[in-house]
This record gives structure tokens, C-alpha cells and sequence, in this order.
């Protein structure tokens, strides 16, 4: 059976159409962002929302729970959905929300988006203060019951702390070294080589505000920085995590970064003149093109297992570690 390809982490507007794209492009398994600043209970209309997507389409998704589900979406040629949070906002200040979400089927949970949560601090934050008392005991259930930690938004001090206090890997789901592209979302070199001495995972993302050049980004050097990590760090720990946001509206990005904590527009990474979604680099538009990727990292010098590995195979193996109860 060929090496898997998955992306670990989307937040699309989905729809029949992208579930169709998926299968084009050969997709065996995305990780869905199924809550940015939901409470618990809004988190579960969006579970229902997708439990009528798996009921309408079953030949085209269906819910993944643990790494065998990679294996049958292959084998039955469908794509598996892993779900997933953004913010922790929906365990709110109740640790055994942990273990129900898991239950639920939610397989990874960062600790913080760009602001201050109950367990750490954000990426936008002023100062870091690092893991709260709630978030290293969370880290610790996260670690019991099989829930992936991610850091993805999470501020460097923060970051450290939790790949030391996690006993299991941790992942950067969907973003870039700092060293590529100064952005606040991307990792700086200390905190991806903690991570991957930790036998932790970075996913590599094709959101523009995360790519040197932004829209206008290549491919080539897209792909040559994913081979330079690769010689850093090395390619075992290396995924793609897309961060793909297809058919979103503008509104949506309002949604992500203020939710309800805010009366102003908090822009990030974006301006007041260009606060909504950029134009994806044209060699990745949709599911269809992540033919384009692996053909970049074969052009930047990759072997055909090191592009395998980078291409799913990797995140393949960290979900039969990480998903299990400890």
C-alpha cells in the first residue's frame, strides 16, 4: 500500500464540493479545526453538523478516531475526518471536559490561540507567562486519555513548558520556522528542536501569512525551507498542515481572531487595509494540488521515503502513538 498523504489541519468551508476535491487529490486523512472559541455546547452543533456530513456522503468521508482509520480510508478510498480545537475554550474551567471531548472523538486541543487561555499564553501576548497551574494538570490529562497537545498559537515560554511537561509528543500542527518568515505564529529554532528531540511534529503551512512572500510565495522555496528543517531537524518529525481556509468568508477571519472577547477588530498578522483571507499561492489552491508539494520536495532533494514521510506518513505514525489512552 502506498504511503499515506494527510493534512493536519483545515479550516475550509466545507462542503460536498471539498469532500469531492479531497478524494481528487487522493487525501486520506484531514485533522478539521472543529472549534476556535465555541463553548461546549456550540462545539457539539458543530459535531452535529459533521455527523449529518458523514450520514449524507459516506462515500466520500467519514469520522477517524485512531491511526487505523488512516489505513481504511485508504483501502475503501475515502477520506478520514480527525477533529480537533483551536482554543480551549470549550473544556472552559472543567478538566473533565477532557476526557468527554476525547470521547467525542476531538484528537487535538491547543492550549491557547493568540490570547491568554486558562492554560497559557497566546503568540499576541505581551508577556509569556508560561503554563498555568490548570494547564499543566490539563497537559497531564490531555496525556492520560490520548488527546494531542498542539502549540500551534502558543507563545514561545509557553511552548517550552509544555513540550517539557507533556509525557508524550507534542504538535505545532500548522506552522513555519521564524527563521524562513518572521512571523508571531512561526517557531523560532530553540522551540523546533525541543520539539523534535521530544519526538514532537511540526506541520508545515500554506497559509500566506505564514510564508515568505506571503501569496506570491514559490514553490521552490516553499519546498527548499522544508528541506533545509528536514537537515535541521530532521525529516521524521516533519508533516503538512495546511491551514487551508477555502470558501471562507472574510467575516470568518473577524471570528478567529476577536470571537467574543473583543469590541475591535484585533488584526494579527494582517492590516486594517488587508484584514480578511489572502489568495492562496497558485500551486496550492485546494485539496487537488498536493501533487504540487510532493513534486517540490522531490525537485528541493528529498528522497522518495523523506517525501512519504513529510507527505503523511509521519503524522500516520504519530496518531497510532498518540491517539491511545497512556
Amino acid at each position: 500500500m502506498r504511503a499515506p498523504l494527510i493534512d493536519n489541519l483545515q479550516y475550509a468551508d466545507f462542503s460536498p464540493e471539498i469532500f469531492a476535491q479531497m478524494r481528487e487529490g487522493g487525501v486520506d486523512a484531514v485533522h478539521v479545526t472543529i472549534a476556535y472559541h465555541e463553548s461546549f455546547r456550540e462545539m457539539v452543533l458543530n459535531l452535529e453538523k459533521w455527523n449529518r456530513w458523514f450520514e449524507a456522503h459516506p462515500d466520500l468521508i467519514f469520522r477517524g478516531t485512531h491511526a487505523g482509520c488512516v489505513t481504511r480510508a485508504q483501502e475503501t478510498g475515502r477520506t478520514a475526518i480527525f477533529f480537533g480545537f483551536q482554543n480551549p475554550s470549550p473544556i472552559g474551567d472543567d478538566i473533565g471536559l477532557v476526557e468527554i471531548c476525547h470521547q467525542l472523538g476531538i484528537r487535538f486541543m491547543q492550549l491557547t490561540y493568540n490570547n491568554q487561555s486558562l492554560l497559557a499564553t497566546g503568540c499576541y501576548e505581551d508577556e509569556d507567562t508560561g503554563l498555568t497551574r490548570m494547564g499543566r494538570q490539563v497537559v497531564r490529562e490531555m496525556n492520560r486519555v490520548g488527546m494531542v497537545v498542539d502549540m500551534s498559537h502558543s507563545a514561545e515560554r509557553s511552548t517550552l513548558e509544555a513540550i517539557e511537561h507533556s509525557t508524550r509528543p507534542v504538535a505545532i500542527t500548522h506552522a513555519n520556522p521564524h527563521a524562513w518568515h518572521a512571523a508571531l505564529r512561526n517557531k523560532s529554532d530553540r522551540v523546533l528542536r525541543a520539539l523534535t528531540e521530544a519526538g514532537g511534529m511540526l506541520g508545515f503551512s500554506v497559509y500566506p501569512h505564514h510564508l515568505a512572500g506571503g501569496t506570491d510565495c514559490t514553490l521552490e522555496s516553499f519546498c527548499g525551507m522544508i528541506a533545509d528543517t528536514a537537515g535541521r531537524y530532521g525529516s521524521e518529525y516533519l508533516g503538512i498542515g495546511t491551514d487551508l481556509c477555502q470558501n471562507q468568508p472574510d467575516s470568518v477571519v473577524e471570528w478567529m481572531r476577536v470571537g467574543r472577547w473583543s469590541k475591535v477588530i484585533d488584526y494579527g498578522e494582517g492590516t486594517a487595509a488587508n484584514a480578511g483571507f489572502p489568495p492562496m499561492p497558485h500551486w496550492f489552491r485546494d485539496n487537488r494540488d498536493f501533487g504540487n508539494i510532493r513534486a517540490g520536495l522531490l525537485a528541493a532533494g528529498l528522497s522518495e521515503t523523506d517525501t512519504d514521510g513529510i507527505m503523511g506518513g509521519n503524522w500516520h505514525r504519530f496518531y497510532d502513538a498518540g491517539f491511545g489512552p497512556a
